[in-house]
């Protein structure tokens, strides 16, 4: 059965050793609400497996050991992200992951909570900018690139893969393309 509550809105990133959680660890969540962006979250977490991609590696500047050393060990991160969550999550609401790219950044989120928490607060959905953009202006999903969504609303964005500065950047795209879907619904 549906769940009825409106949504409060929460554009979350992450970083992660690799592409998949079951074999990589994720290295750092950032997350605001999309409607307040200073409301936000950022943890770095000790790794939990030692497998890497280089590449992905290289993009967030990130170590495992630098990691191990001073992030933050996993289930009390989960805790401290699932705590913020219940916190920014009005009475009668739901949270609603946000994301650029929401499928990669729900499932480490998803197995993350579920291995050291044994819930998903964020619960089963996740809302994906992308294909919000292309349902709003019919883009074909090869224009849907973050670089192509800017340039589209006159933004300047740079990726810094620093999960909180993209969280950010997510919610500003988000709100523009929400700005020009209520646009559209107003003049039909």
């Amino acid at each position: 059965m549906p769940d009825p509550r409106p949504v409060t809105l929460i554009s979350v990133d992450i970083e992660a050793a690799g592409p998949s959680p079951s074999d990589y660890a994720m290295l750092s969540i950032g997350a605001c609400l999309v409607d307040d962006p200073e409301q936000a979250f950022y943890v770095e977490l000790q790794p939990d497996r030692e497998k890497v991609d280089d590449a992905a590696m290289s993009i967030g500047g990130f170590t495992l050991d630098g990691l191990r050393a001073s992030g933050t060990p996993p289930r009390e991160a989960m805790t401290a992200f699932a705590d913020w969550i219940d916190a920014c999550t009005p009475p009668r609401t739901r949270p609603l992951l946000v994301g650029f790219n929401a499928p990669f950044d729900w499932m480490f989120v998803a197995d993350y909570f579920h291995r050291y928490l044994g819930r998903n607060p964020l619960g089963h959905a996740a809302l994906d900018v992308k294909a919000f953009f292309a349902g709003v202006t019919g883009a074909p999903w090869g224009e849907t690139s973050l670089h192509r969504v800017a340039e589209h609303y006159r933004l300047k964005m740079v990726l810094t893969h620093n999960a909180l500065d993209d969280a950010r950047d997510q919610a500003t795209l988000f709100r523009a393309i929400r700005a020009e879907q209520q646009e559209r619904s107003a003049g039909a």
